[in-house]
């Protein structure tokens, strides 16, 4: 385990220190004694125990507890080091070169700083030292699922592969998770601190995927926790309105990755973020000045989307790296349990083998010299080389639309027989075609997610008010959802691009869509 660190050794504080990479970078790491008072938020710790200390670009300095450092060094963690954060988006963006494995990190440490928060400012929620680490552990393992480039996988990949399998990375992530505890025999380490089996591992999985059975209308959905404590389940993933630590971390992560300015500042909501009782129910609620800021927060997530995670170069990057993992698929052999093999798109079904797919498929293929897998080779060199399909325009409907992949498909034929008027003697099939569908909202498609967010004022902290988004401004959005639709042309000749986007503008027109952008 230690060979998959960079290791630094060093004398500090008494103890023995060793070093961590986060973020591609050399991080020194010391160990010191904990101090009583902080030893007693973990549960069962030595008086005298040392800590193991990440040095992280975004965070700084974050200590982890012992049982979380176990999980990081599991090969099914690990694995997390290999995956691009942001997928095709590196192609675009140099710096972009993180990786979900310090996201991870970053997402278990504020995961454990506002559940802390919490219990501070408010000793009756009686947050006991269990919740804290099942709190910490679910942000640690929330990515473990995902798959190559991300959520390249799980938004193309499967979806072309697999159609009528509604999977989703977090599935992954919850089964991914059983496989690491499983396998690395970490049940009787999680005793040892604590952990009350199995019931914090049911509390784990529900605050990553949700709850796991179908509930009943009018009950209560989870079986970790109780509602008296059902707060906790907004801190990782939060259902209610999207305001969670694990966008904290990737906000701020993104951001210093890609050289985009990141307006919010998670460090203020931890100051005012309090529980308080809505319609008989305790959910997370931020001070009424803080209003703004949280439109601020959606607004950064809607800037990341257009200026980066769905920028058009990437996305078509993206599509041809799915189309030559659909090429492949078949002539990837990947060992899983009892010795079954299984391709790219089956290897979800089995974590022993999902543990051994990560982003090193690109160069597996690119590097390969069998003729089985000559035709995605020579899409993946193609995307090195930057021989890209080119994106002829971009349109919206008048109303959102329920896209499939068949109409995706059918709207590709339909683009390529949409002759112009004006006349051209360049004609085209489907296959010349890729239709891109993109939905960008505030994080709850058409809802304004402040809707669900409640606050509290100065001179009564503990009544929960909601406040309307007129009085808030007058320049706020009005509508919170659109969808873009962009063609992409894999002919890249002048004359035939300059036909496609001719194809384009008449398609919008019989189609009935808005006014087309057309690429100069």
């Amino acid at each position: 385990l230690e060979a998959n660190r960079s290791l630094t050794w060093q004398r500090r504080a008494g103890g023995e220190g060793r070093g961590h990479t986060l973020g591609g970078a050399q991080v020194r790491c010391r160990t010191r004694t904990l101090d009583p008072p902080q030893s007693r938020t973990w549960p069962n710790m030595p008086r005298h125990h040392i800590s193991p200390v990440f040095n992280d670009p975004i965070h700084g300095h974050i200590e982890m507890h012992p049982l979380l450092v176990r999980i990081i060094d599991t090969p099914q963690f690990q694995r997390l080091r290999y995956i691009k954060q942001l997928g095709g988006t590196y192609f675009v963006f140099p710096g972009a070169c993180h990786n979900r494995f310090e996201h991870s990190i970053g997402v278990g440490h504020l995961a454990g700083r506002l559940v802390q928060a919490l219990n501070e400012r408010q000793p009756e929620l009686l947050i006991s030292p269990r919740d804290m680490l099942c709190v910490q552990i679910a942000g640690l393992c929330h990515d473990l699922g995902h798959g190559p480039f991300s959520h390249m996988f799980d938004g193309m990949f499967i979806p072309k592969m697999r159609p009528d399998y509604k999977w989703k990375h977090e599935m992954a992530s919850v089964q991914m998770f059983d496989h690491m505890v499983k396998v690395n025999s970490l049940e009787p380490v999680m005793k040892e601190h604590g952990l009350v089996l199995p019931t914090d591992l049911l509390f784990i999985k529900e605050q990553i995927a949700g709850p796991l059975d179908p509930p009943h209308p009018g009950t209560w959905p989870y079986q970790g926790r109780s509602e008296e404590k059902g707060f906790l389940y907004e801190i990782v993933a939060n259902k209610r309105n999207g305001i969670d630590v694990d966008k904290w971390d990737y906000f701020a992560r993104d951001c210093y990755h890609l050289g985009i300015q990141n307006n919010f500042d998670y460090r203020r909501f931890l100051k005012f973020a309090r529980v308080c009782e809505v319609d008989n129910k305790k959910h997370i609620c931020t001070r009424d000045k803080e209003v703004g800021n949280l439109y601020d927060m959606f607004h950064t997530r809607n800037c990341l989307h257009r200026r980066a995670y769905q920028h058009k170069v990437g996305n078509i990057i993206e599509t041809m790296i799915t189309e030559a993992l659909e090429k492949a698929d078949k002539h990837i052999k990947i060992l899983g349990s009892g010795g079954k093999i299984f391709s790219i798109s089956t290897a979800i079904d089995d974590m022993e083998a999902y543990t051994k797919l990560t982003d090193h498929v690109f160069e597996q293929i690119l590097y390969s010299s069998s003729k089985e897998l000559a035709e995605a080779r020579a899409i993946l060199n193609n995307v090195v080389v930057r021989k890209l399909y080119k994106c002829v325009g971009q349109t919206q409907p008048k109303r959102p639309l329920d896209i499939t992949m068949n109409n995706l498909l059918q709207w590709a034929k339909d683009v390529s027989v949409a002759k112009p008027r004006s006349g051209t003697d360049v004609t085209f099939q489907g296959e010349d075609f890729v239709i891109s569908v993109i939905d960008m909202d505030y994080g709850m498609k058409e809802k304004n997610p402040i809707n669900n967010v409640r606050f509290y004022c100065k001179n009564d902290p503990s009544k929960a008010i909601k406040i309307r988004k007129n009085q808030v401004s007058q320049l706020l959005p009005e509508k919170f959802a659109e969808q873009l639709i962009r063609v992409y042309c894999k002919r890249t000749d002048a004359k035939s691009l300059e036909a496609a986007k001719k194809y384009f503008v008449q398609w919008c027109i019989n189609k009935d869509f808005i006014k087309p952008q057309v690429t100069h």
